[in-house]
């Protein structure tokens, strides 16, 4: 296989690196599964079903596992990069729609990276020195572009020892969780508990595993490397079946020890520091600042997936003819993608920059990190005091949902939320309130209807 042909441009006619063997193909599909899912949704989904939480997050596993036949299909027929774009083109073959396909997953991969550079800056990297969040985020995402164009051997090698270090802190909550049964603790009653207040057991089941189905997300980035792979035909079966059960065992054992070891209630009310509880219960005195350093590691191994993702999903497009030419332009020594690689770090850039990410950086990165800074900044607060919660107009998987979305690494929380939110009323993003649909904030009329106490710092339930 020449780089160049005699008459053209190199930069066309050069090919990708094959460097992904079956090896670094697993880790990088267990990679892109672990991450904040257990950590943020073991508490939502204890609310949900109660102490058989390990049922949801087993029968996300199935559904997830049955979807990846689809895209092992899809990727044996079509072994190139653009994952579902490029299904997309050659299902329907209208260029418009594969446009806005290829848009809408671009732009979800580079604004994930920059919530998770601008996270590194001014959540995790804080817990040990405080420096400007921009200048943090601008040097993030310029590493993150030069271990990119430096070979996606190198990329995909730092992303095992980055899912090593990521995977360390579901080991250790595991290790304790035993250490704590060896010793007499739990009550594995509480593994048949199904707590399902006023709906069925089939209700509270479903919606329970659709909410733990975000647990289970990021296999479908692994098939933009496709045409990375040292005969991905033959080693993508094997390597995203395994990895899924991998990450599926993880995450049952992980649940089947919270049930064990803390109540459903307590984990409930823990929300997304759920597995502190189990930390606390298992290993009083445990230095949760390590997951602070885990943390660190974890968005940079987020980030880095995604801004791979994202610049061969461009490489892809631009060999479809979806998008300029230039895009599949590849460096003859590196054999990277540049020029996309280049407009994706540059987005990025702006985006951590110039743009106001504040909504969706709030919810970003790893969850149990997110929830030793809360801890450390949260003060006690009476209970006449505390927020009041709205009733939602919602139905309450939509709810539920909608909260699994906002505590995940997906893209498009700010958009979601202002939607819905018009939808039941408004929301003033400055104020942080609701408002009516005629646009002007909710005014307390003395002696009226609207004479209770001020809707200001009440919380509406889905937030």
């Amino acid at each position: 296989m020449a780089d160049t042909v005699a008459g053209t441009e190199p930069e066309e006619q050069t090919e990708l690196k094959r460097a992904i063997g079956p090896k670094l193909l697993l880790f990088f599909v267990i990679g892109d599964i672990l991450g904040t899912g257990i950590y943020a949704l073991t508490g939502s989904v204890a609310a949900r079903i109660g102490g058989a939480l390990w049922l949801p997050f087993l029968l996300a596993f199935v559904v997830a596992f049955l979807t990846a036949f689809s895209y092992l299909e899809l990727v044996g027929k079509y072994p190139r990069a653009a994952g579902a774009a490029l299904y997309t083109h050659k299902a329907f073959g209208i260029n418009f729609l594969t446009f806005m396909v290829t848009f809408t997953v671009m732009a979800s991969g580079v604004t994930s990276a920059a919530t998770a550079a601008v996270a590194f800056g001014e959540t995790y990297l804080r817990q040990f020195v405080e420096l400007p969040t921009w200048a943090v985020a601008g040097v993030f995402i310029l590493l993150l572009g030069l271990i990119n164009f430096r070979g996606v051997g190198e990329s995909v090698k730092a992303n095992v020892v980055l899912t090593f270090i990521e995977l360390s802190g579901l080991l250790l909550i595991i290790a304790v969780g035993v250490y704590a049964l060896g010793t007499g603790e739990g009550d594995a009653s509480r593994l048949v508990q199904i707590n399902t207040g006023d709906s069925s057991a089939f209700l509270a089941i479903t919606a329970a595993t659709s909410l733990a189905f975000f647990a289970m997300v990021g296999f479908e980035d692994s098939v933009n490397m496709a045409e990375e792979c040292r005969d991905p035909v033959r080693i993508f079966p094997r390597a995203m079946l395994v990895g899924m059960g991998v990450a599926a065992a993880i995450y049952v054992v992980v649940a089947v020890l919270s049930s064990v070891l803390v109540p459903a209630d307590v984990l409930a009310d823990a929300g997304s520091s759920a597995l502190f509880r189990v930390l606390e219960a298992g290993a009083p005195g445990f230095p949760l600042a390590v997951f602070a350093a885990i943390g660190l590691f974890a968005v940079v191994n987020s980030a880095l997936i995604n801004m791979l993702m994202a610049s061969r999903l461009l490489y892809g497009m631009a060999n479809e003819r979806i998008i300029p030419r230039p895009f599949a332009f590849v460096h003859p020594e590196r054999r990277t993608p540049w020029v996309a690689i280049v407009f994706t770090s540059v987005i990025a850039l702006i985006l951590v920059t110039s743009a106001n990410i504040s909504l969706a950086r709030r919810h970003h990165g790893t969850a149990a990190a997110r929830g030793l800074h809360d801890r450390q900044r949260r003060r006690p607060r009476p209970a006449a005091e505390g927020p009041r919660r709205r009733p939602s107009a919602l139905p309450r998987p939509v709810v539920d949902a909608l909260r699994g979305h906002r505590a995940l690494r997906l893209p498009g929380h700010a958009a979601v939320r202002t939607a819905v939110a018009a939808v039941r009323g408004g929301w003033d993003p400055a104020g942080g309130r609701r408002r009516p649909l005629g646009g002007q904030p909710a005014r307390r009329r003395a002696g009226g209807r609207g004479s209770g106490p001020s809707d200001e710092g009440v919380t509406p339930e889905w937030l």
